[in-house]
């Protein structure tokens, strides 16, 4: 995780993004804080990068990679206002562990287009395009992951990242916003998680779907009053933040959150975070 110490919203490349409303920075931090205090309270091990200045949108770790059991696929993003994020996220897996970095050619943004189920199939990665990642990464990532990677199209630009349509709910269940997607990986999805929760458009636009799932506990924002239903209604808990000011910038939950898959951690999800 990456506090919003830089936070603001001074550019828009998304739809969620308005210039013209201000964010409150203390706020702002203070929300980061209680997401960050919650999963360790629930067990989570959580590690900071540091923020730094010129990067308002660092805040969502999210998108700075994506690991598979000690190997991680670097993000290469889209706009030039967030390019040099990725450069602090290698810096962390390189210097801060045993990490197997892997340097992307094509334009993806980690965990922002793509999700991990250990235990579905013997182990796929989801992944999203459309908006922001390019499908030819899907396949980079594949080579370096040695993981089947599953292309989804995303269509409705509210739901620009993977991360806003789709998550996790443990290691081989999901819940998705079926019309965030094409018609076709609609029915791929459907053949693939035919028991997935199904959410309304009602629910990813309050950000329910950017959750983070360890499997038992749903951490999600406190605008996700439905979602956080329906997934009590699955059998997981609901575990709800307030993080309205993060929302500003187009993320929530999992935006700010980068899992950190280690290896062993099947049965466990998010057991690092």
């Amino acid at each position: 995780m990456c506090p919003p110490e830089h936070f603001t919203v001074e550019y828009a490349i998304n739809p969620w993004m308005d210039t013209t409303v201000a964010v409150d920075a203390g706020r702002a931090l203070t929300q980061w804080e209680s997401l960050r205090s919650t999963l360790v309270n629930l067990g989570h091990e959580v590690h900071v990068l540091d923020p730094r200045p010129g990067l308002p949108d660092m805040v969502y770790s999210a998108n700075g990679a994506f690991s598979v059991d000690g190997a991680v696929y670097g993000a290469r993003f889209r706009y030039p206002q967030r390019a040099d994020e990725a450069v602090a996220h290698r810096s962390f897996y390189e210097t801060g562990g045993s990490w197997k970095f892997f340097a992307p050619q094509h334009v993806n943004e980690g965990e922002g287009d793509f999700a991990y189920l250990p235990a579905a199939y013997g182990g796929i990665v989801l992944a999203g395009y459309g908006f922001r990642t390019d499908p030819a990464a899907h396949a980079e990532a594949q080579e370096v992951l040695g993981r089947p990677v599953i292309s989804l199209r995303l269509v409705d630009p509210a739901f620009y990242h993977l991360d806003t349509a789709l998550a996790a709910l443990d290691d081989r269940h999901v819940t998705y916003y079926p019309g965030a997607f094409s018609e076709a990986s609609q029915r791929v999805l459907a053949q693939l998680f035919p028991d997935a929760v199904l959410a309304d458009r009602a629910d990813a636009e309050a950000f329910g779907l950017n959750l983070v799932s360890d499997g038992r506990h749903v951490i999600l924002n406190t605008d996700a009053i439905g979602m956080g239903r329906k997934v009590r209604d699955a059998g997981y808990q609901p575990v709800h933040v307030d993080l309205s000011e993060l929302k500003r910038g187009g993320g929530s939950v999992k935006c700010a959150v980068a899992e950190l898959r280690t290896g062993g951690d099947a049965g466990q999800p998010g057991a690092q975070r």
